[in-house]
């Protein structure tokens, strides 16, 4: 079983680049932490002003897909996002572009451990 922070509104995500990690829709869980869904690999996560290019030319990422330890903790059925789980960036093209880097925020009595 992995274990790690949950992945919340307060984490930072970037990719490897340093463009911004965002969801793209509201997170579709039931479940909250400080008020916030929770996010699971249900969820869409697009990157937002990478600046990588290759041999000149524009060639960002553009989206981020996870790929989650299948005896993690569930949310609805779906596992949730913990600043463990493995990830890979994307361009448009679907070129891997490297794994996002992600910081869990809010750490310790009002953070929530899983694992």
């Amino acid at each position: 079983m992995q274990s790690g922070n949950l992945v919340n509104h307060t984490a930072t995500m970037s990719c490897p680049h340093g463009g911004r990690v965002r969801p793209m829709s509201v997170p579709s869980s039931g479940v909250l932490l400080d008020g916030q869904p929770v996010p699971t690999t249900a969820d869409v996560f697009g990157v937002l002003g990478c600046p990588h290019t290759v041999d000149g030319l524009p060639m960002p990422c553009t989206t981020v897909r996870w790929t989650p330890d299948r005896d993690g903790v569930l949310v609805d059925g779906r596992p949730v996002l913990l600043d463990s789980t493995s990830a890979q960036c994307f361009s448009a093209a679907m070129v891997p572009q490297g794994p996002p880097v992600v910081a869990a925020a809010r750490q310790g009595r009002q953070g929530v451990m899983c694992g």
